[in-house]
């Protein structure tokens, strides 16, 4: 992506009383008038972490379920707590567009490990952050001043117009909500669902790849602004696609995500 301005200063401007209003640069790559799932997930995350939080307890995992397309438009936000707990709590939030239901979520919310626990990880490290950041180049005609524009994309290799599996490191150039500094919980889940962009091997002229949720893991919150997301996807006739992905940070792998996807053709220009 080249460092043109980005389109606007945020993803979401505040409103007040769990009110959104959805700015351009929300909207990714199918329409400019509808968003990716990146700062829809990174909403109801915020919301997850602010809503009766607990000392000592963090958002370890993150289920997000996009019900219907999102519109760049104003959302309304709201979190409760489904199963409270000391140790282990699970919330339940949603995201609506003029009374109507658009995003369904659950999260859990844990005790954090003691300090003294030995580190348990098996994946490698990831690879160096590129450099440069390149120019985006064309993406088959789709909309990319929108959520594309926003992050800054630092590919290793596969990303979006090259045939994945694909490894990336982005980060965002906006912040999630206008005025306020990510938390690294909010940092994963705007990144997260661009997996099955990253991680393709399916023609994106030909197409619609669509997915219907995101579950983002994490065994610990990521440090720092750059993210490295490394995304694989399966898919066979007759069923439908799964995409699977790393993500880590400079210190190294801190969590996973999984999104099922819907194939299907593309509808003609």
């Amino acid at each position: 992506m080249s460092e043109d301005a980005p389109p606007a200063p945020a993803f979401y401007e505040p409103l007040g009383d769990g009110r959104f209003a959805s700015t351009p640069a929300t909207a990714g790559p199918w329409s400019p008038g509808l968003q990716h799932g990146g700062p829809v997930s990174g909403l109801i995350g915020r919301a997850f972490e602010r809503h009766d939080p607990v000392p000592g307890t963090r958002v370890a995992r993150v289920t997000v379920e996009i019900l219907s397309p999102v519109p760049v438009a104003v959302l309304d936000v709201a979190v409760r707590v489904a199963r409270p707990g000391r140790r282990v709590a699970h919330l339940e939030g949603e995201i609506r567009h003029e009374g109507r239901t658009v995003v369904r979520a659950t999260a859990w919310r844990i005790l954090a490990a003691p300090e003294r626990l030995e580190p348990v990880v098996h994946a490698p490290g990831p690879p160096p952050l590129p450099g440069a950041t390149p120019p985006f180049g064309d993406w088959a005609d789709l909309h990319v001043g929108g959520y594309v524009a926003a992050m800054e994309w630092r590919p290793v290799e596969g990303h979006f117009t090259r045939p994945g599996p694909g490894t990336v490191w982005a980060r965002p150039r906006v912040p999630l909500v206008a005025g306020e500094a990510d938390t690294p919980l909010v940092r994963a889940l705007t990144l997260a669902d661009s997996a099955s962009g990253v991680g393709s091997q399916l023609d994106l002229a030909k197409w619609l790849i669509i997915n219907t949720d995101v579950t983002v893991a994490l065994h610990r919150d990521p440090v720092g602004e750059w993210l490295c997301l490394a995304a694989a996807l399966d898919a066979s006739p007759g069923g439908s696609a799964l995409c699977h992905a790393t993500l880590a940070d400079a210190s190294g792998e801190f969590g996973r995500a999984l999104q099922t996807l819907l194939v299907d053709d593309r509808p003609p220009a």
